[in-house]
């Protein structure tokens, strides 16, 4: 897959329960992504994890946004047009996400 449409999720939002929806949706309208882990750098120093899920298909990957929310990743203009592998550089100051989409982090990794 050289090309695809890629949808970046904490990855603590992306375990447990929500990684069940998140393959269930995927089965069920015959869709399939590759899964792919970038850490994201922000302005003031915090990173985080993150996964991508990247799809061949634009349209695939607009249902998957739509249904579970999410931030476009764009290679091109996240990863410096390739030249920072692995990190993603992120505008501003983090803020954690707690919540997106029909998903939702854990109790026990809310803390």
């Amino acid at each position: 897959m050289t090309r695809c449409n890629q949808v970046a999720l904490p990855d603590d939002i992306s375990i447990d329960h929500n990684y069940t929806l998140v393959t269930r949706f995927l089965r069920e309208r015959g869709l399939k992504c590759r899964t792919r882990a970038v850490i994201a750098a922000w302005e003031d120093v915090k990173q985080e994890q993150w996964r991508l899920h990247c799809f061949a298909d634009r349209y695939a990957a607009a249902a998957f946004l739509d249904h579970f929310g999410g931030i476009v990743f764009d290679p091109k203009r996240d990863r410096e047009n390739g030249r920072a592998r692995g990190i993603w550089h992120r505008k501003g100051t983090y803020e954690r996400i707690l919540e997106i989409g029909h998903l939702s982090v854990m109790e026990a990794l809310r803390k």
